[in-house]
């Protein structure tokens, strides 16, 4: 692929076009071994040799990342008020050092409330993030919860057959698993659908309360657990192979 050379490195994310250039005037980045200074040269990613600094600066056209997000934090690319996810992946908290982490193009796929945790995915492919957002494909995600109310085998049975959360259609059948029923029940939940505050309304329905709520899983993609809240890393190959 044929790409600018500001763009290249401002996309791998070495910092702003402006940041870039002033780097480039300065001989920072040498392509092929030669030092060059003009941003609008075309490099072909598949064949030319970037260096950053004397680095090598390879360049990846679709990233994908693992976060696992923390309380307080809310799922958008910018928000003038809040932290979002993407504050986070621009920090150095990556597990894997980070460092292609202020690319401007990426973005979360899908979105956990501001006080729900867990598995979040992001990443610039657009493609995949369609095929795992579709209301058609019914990509499970599964929840671990914990809800104010005894959690009992009828309402196994009620979500097992779908709830009417008062929306024009009831839900798609959910696995709803009791971990540890109590006056504060621990619960595991798999859902086929995204809709919105879809777990805390369908306990709402059977009259119970979502106080705590993190996603283990999307679909073949699964926390790693050893990502403490705020961390990320990128995923592996075979991560992105079951995704894809």
């Amino acid at each position: 692929m044929m790409i600018r050379l500001d763009k290249f490195l401002a996309d791998m994310g070495y910092g702003t076009r402006s940041q870039v250039k002033k780097e480039l005037s300065k001989g920072s980045v040498t392509v092929n071994g030669a030092p060059v200074r003009k941003p609008e040269t075309k490099i072909d990613t598949e064949k030319d040799a970037v260096c950053w600094k004397g680095e090598p600066a390879a360049y990846a056209e679709y990233e994908y990342f693992m976060l696992n997000k923390p309380f307080g934090v809310v799922s958008a690319t910018e928000d003038k008020k809040e932290k979002t996810v993407l504050d986070l992946l621009r920090s150095d908290k990556g597990s894997d050092g980070g460092t292609g982490m202020r690319r401007e193009d990426l973005f979360p796929v899908g979105r956990l409330d501001k006080d729900t945790e867990g598995l979040l995915l992001i990443t610039n492919d657009g493609e995949l993030a369609h095929r795992l957002l579709s209301p058609k494909k019914h990509v499970d995600k599964v929840y671990y919860a914990e809800i104010r109310g005894k959690v009992d085998e009828e309402d196994v049975r009620l979500f097992a057959r779908g709830l009417d959360i008062g929306d024009e259609k009831i839900t798609l059948p959910a696995e709803l698993k009791i971990i540890n029923p109590g006056e504060i029940s621990r619960i595991q939940v798999t859902v086929r659908e995204g809709r919105y505050h879809q777990v805390k309304r369908m306990f709402r329905a059977v009259g119970k309360e979502v106080i705590y709520l993190k996603r283990l899983s999307m679909g073949n993609l699964a926390l790693d657990e050893a990502l403490a809240p705020g961390e990320f890393r990128r995923l592996t190959e075979e991560e992105v192979g079951r995704l894809c």
